[in-house]
């Protein structure tokens, strides 16, 4: 079993593994299943890229009339599942999820290239869409009206954090014994215990 102490924080934990993560993963080591609730409970799933971490939580970005930013307006509670398959390592995380700052959206959105700007005014995600046509012609419409100057923020863009009251580690160990570390937020802190595999 790994060596824990009761004073270590998961939060450095999870960058060591997102490091390591970093240098194997072929491809998007910041993905993250998201998985959002309605409020009575039916579960939605989907992938989505961790833009940012720290003590406070995990933050991502997302147009907030999308499914899961209604379902998160409506039920602000979600989970979050890393997976590591190059490092046969998991994390979990559950928390409590708040809107960003609309300066912190401000600036992740100006920080993004300028189709992928013009995109998040184009796009009416997760709404029908009639023909690809449709979508191509939305977004010429915006790179006209957008022609000169900054790409603006639209108003219904912006990020959420994911503040942990939970974290689970999960690493594989032969014959399916595997590790597997929980840390639960406390008053005091966070408290470690192992778990069964």
């Amino acid at each position: 079993m790994t060596d824990i102490t009761p004073f270590e924080a998961p939060f450095t934990r999870f960058a060591e593994w997102f490091a390591e993560a970093g240098q194997s993963e072929p491809n998007d080591p910041n993905a993250m299943a998201l998985a959002t609730a309605t409020p009575d409970g039916r579960p939605s799933v989907r992938m989505v890229l961790l833009k940012e971490m720290d003590s406070r939580g995990f933050v991502f970005y997302t147009n907030l009339e999308s499914l899961k930013g209604v379902q998160l307006s409506a039920n602000p509670h979600a989970a979050l599942c890393f997976h590591w398959k190059s490092l046969r390592r998991q994390v979990r995380v559950e928390g409590a999820v708040e809107p960003v700052s609309a300066e912190d959206s401000d600036a992740y959105f100006h920080s993004r290239p300028r189709l992928s700007r013009i995109g998040a005014w184009a796009s009416r995600q997760s709404r029908p869409l009639e023909s690809r046509f449709h979508l191509e012609k939305r977004v010429a419409e915006y790179t006209a009206r957008f022609a000169v100057g900054e790409v603006p923020r639209p108003d219904h863009w912006g990020g959420f954090r994911l503040v942990p009251e939970r974290f689970e580690f999960w690493e594989d160990r032969p014959f399916r014994l595997h590790d597997r570390i929980l840390y639960t937020r406390h008053d005091d802190g966070w408290r470690p215990q192992h778990l069964f595999p």
